[in-house]
């Protein structure tokens, strides 16, 4: 640990969760939206589906540590909805299964603390076309379809009515943009930093608008060690100096 202590956001989900630092994701857009304020903490495994992430729900989220997360947002989904292998492994978990699968790790970060909030992402489209061209040599055969990714989009959207989780319905929200089939992924399937940006926007709305206490909107949350200080770089006037503590001009989207 280093300090001081800042509140924790944890990312906890499958690949599109591992590469959300790769290709301008937004991972990496939170890290830098959050400087200061909170520190985002990634836990993504590349391939995994909701039974995987049940079989670990205790290692990465133990009940009895000592600092529990602030925020944790969630994707499960993606791989889940891939269509079942004739050989019968694979990462295919049928969909009656997922919803209860989401439904105790809601339950697991629920209880570990009053305070910790939860967003669940639910499964974006695919590229079909662009998915199936591209489809390494090295892998039998793959079906992933919009019709199942909206399946188990809308059974993530379930699991939060009934548990009272936050859900980002992403199947919804990538279709707003004209271009998405083409602008959204990078293989048809992981976000580009278009995608990404999508992902970014609809978290922070979901910040904004919740009522929750804290508020966990990077503009609500305290910036660390942002006292004036003589060692900042002096103004034009010569006397004063400025305080760069809330600066974001370096920033390609000024995010609300």
């Amino acid at each position: 640990m280093v300090g001081p202590t800042r509140p924790q956001i944890v990312l906890f989900g499958s690949s599109i969760v591992q590469l959300s630092y790769s290709n301008g994701g937004w991972g990496a857009i939170l890290t830098d939206i959050y400087a200061r304020k909170a520190d985002i903490l990634l836990r993504g495994y590349y391939g995994w589906n909701s039974r995987r992430a049940l079989e670990v729900l205790d290692q990465v989220f133990p009940k009895d540590a000592a600092i529990q997360p602030s925020l944790v947002i969630v994707y499960f989904g993606g791989n889940d909805s891939m269509g079942p292998h004739s050989s019968a492994l694979g990462p295919h978990v049928p969909l009656p299964e997922y919803i209860e699968n989401m439904r105790k790790i809601a339950r697991h970060l629920q209880s570990l603390s009053d305070s910790t909030r939860i967003i669940f992402l639910s499964s974006p489209p695919v590229n079909e076309e662009k998915v199936s061209k591209t489809t390494s040599g090295i892998f039998s055969e793959l079906l992933r379809t919009n019709e199942l990714c909206q399946q188990y989009s809308e059974g993530c959207i379930k699991v939060g009515q009934e548990t009272g989780v936050k859900v980002i319905d992403l199947f919804t929200a990538f279709q707003r943009r004209d271009d998405w089939m083409n602008a959204c992924f990078t293989d048809g399937v992981h976000l580009s930093a278009e995608g990404s940006k999508i992902v970014v926007e609809e978290i922070l709305k979901v910040l904004k608008n919740t009522e929750w206490k804290p508020c966990l909107h990077w503009k609500s949350m305290p910036t660390e060690f942002a006292e004036d200080s003589s060692y900042d770089l002096v103004a034009a006037d010569g006397k004063t100096t400025l305080n760069p503590s809330e600066w974001t001009f370096h920033r390609e989207i000024q995010w609300d």
